[in-house]
């Protein structure tokens, strides 16, 4: 089918074929979004999809993806991705523009400094050692399930480091993949279902509206019992006195959003992917013997382990965040092209990593694909792997969720070999990341 081109600035834009009338590609980012998004590269660096009767421009080279998230930051703000996320995470880190952004990550960045990140690692590594000891041969583990519930409880013991934080535990674990679910749908809904009680729009007010709720008692609680000279989040977060209990809830908001699911996605995917490339479980296995042997991972192992490491970026790679948006603030060069002020413009971390451009045997899993010569020679650059952003938006706390998941994996694989469990595929779904829809496994003993 022929390419449409539509003016934008100075020249045309390819637009993607395939829309329809009214719903635009809405329809088909929808039924296959994995599928749909690593196509684009195919019509063009810049290109044109509609979601209903708005024009979105979206880059799907590294080269325009580093001219919108770093050399012209400046000139975007957060779009429509994030304006659909702000009913969770209010005006957080992740939605806040401008001054608020810049301040903000100015008050919360030392939160995740190397120090803390080493303060945390303690409750990491106890809370996958009490994973560990909890299961026990020929188990089957629902994986997606058990990470989910590792990640979360971390985040939590990180957070509210009190028992007044159980409630606010329990509605995380019921109400944030129901919001995450739902986000990828709402952020590329036509603007026409904005109030239309869709499912996907009920299910995430609901989910968002719950753990609002929960996390402003446990704030309220908190100042009321005093809880400020404690090592986590929470007490930071209060005793910056810059900040109101509205934008203290945002920011716990945002860091759940943030960290929970693509922590325990990136776990899941991480045993799936080692269960079905022998070669690379034995080659980290072996590592972790010698590292760290029968002891507790420590934060002092994390950077000791690099076939781990690239384990870790290879599974990151693979199954990564869907799609980020943003929105000029003015006219914008891109590509040869001028976009207008407002010009909504998207990307896919899921998209760019998995490109045949940059990467050979991009759908391949191959964490010695990181090997410091084989990605010089394929001419890989920093700017080509970008799994938490770039420039003044790169995720916050990338190194919390390394040090999380490798302290984790080390643990978990130290222990026990897991096994996929038969009758079952693992397939990726529509989520703000690509997890799984199940990946059942078998425990069984690393060594008898």
């Amino acid at each position: 089918m022929a390419v449409e081109s539509q003016a934008a600035g100075s020249r045309s834009v390819p637009r993607v074929p395939g829309a329809v009338p009214l719903l635009g590609h809405a329809l088909k980012l929808w039924r296959d979004p994995f599928g749909f998004m690593t196509s684009l590269w195919k019509y063009g660096d810049l290109v044109r999809v509609d979601l209903g009767t708005m024009p979105v421009y979206v880059a799907t080279s590294a080269k325009l993806v580093h001219e919108v998230t770093v050399r012209q930051a400046r000139s975007f703000e957060k779009g429509r991705f994030f304006d659909r996320l702000r009913s969770l995470a209010g005006n957080g880190l992740a939605t806040a523009n401008g001054d608020i952004h810049r301040e903000h990550r100015r008050l919360i960045q030392p939160m995740f400094s190397k120090d803390h990140i080493a303060g945390y690692s303690g409750i990491m590594s106890d809370n996958a050692r009490t994973l560990a000891n909890a299961w026990t041969p020929g188990q089957e583990v629902e994986l997606e399930q058990a990470m989910a519930e590792y990640a979360i409880n971390t985040l939590a013991s990180t957070m509210f480091s009190t028992d007044i934080g159980r409630p606010a535990v329990e509605a995380i674990r019921t109400n944030l993949p129901l919001a995450l679910k739902n986000l990828l749908v709402r952020a590329a809904s036509p603007k026409v279902l904005d109030r239309v009680p869709i499912r996907a729009n009920r299910e995430f007010d609901t989910a968002a509206a719950h753990l609002t709720a929960v996390i402003d008692e446990v704030i309220k609680a908190a100042r009321g019992a005093g809880h400020t000279d404690r090592n986590d989040l929470l007490s930071l977060l209060l005793a910056e006195k810059d900040l109101s209990d509205v934008e203290v809830r945002d920011e716990l908001s945002t860091i759940l959003f943030a960290g929970a699911e693509t922590t325990a996605a990136t776990l899941a995917w991480t045993f799936h992917e080692l269960a079905h490339h022998p070669g690379a479980e034995e080659q980290v296995v072996t590592e972790i013997e010698d590292v760290v042997g029968d002891r507790p991972v420590t934060i002092e192992d994390v950077p000791r382990l690099p076939a781990l490491r690239r384990v870790l970026d290879e599974v990151i790679r693979l199954h990564g965040v869907t799609m980020l948006m943003r929105r000029t603030t003015e006219p914008v060069e891109l590509g040869g092209v001028v976009l207008p002020t407002a010009t909504e413009v998207a990307f896919s971390p899921y998209a760019l990593h998995r490109d045949p451009r940059t990467y050979v045997e991009a759908d391949r899993f191959d964490p010695d694909r990181w090997l410091p010569q084989r990605q010089q020679e394929a001419g890989i650059a920093r700017e080509d792997f970008i799994p938490f952003g770039a420039g003044n938006r790169k995720c916050i706390g990338d190194q919390f969720m390394y040090t999380e998941a490798t302290i984790a994996l080390a643990t978990l694989l130290a222990q026990w070999q897991l096994v996929p469990a038969a009758g079952h595929t693992p397939k990726e779904v529509v989520s703000a990341v690509a997890h799984a829809d199940r990946i059942p496994m078998v425990v069984q003993p690393r060594r008898t």
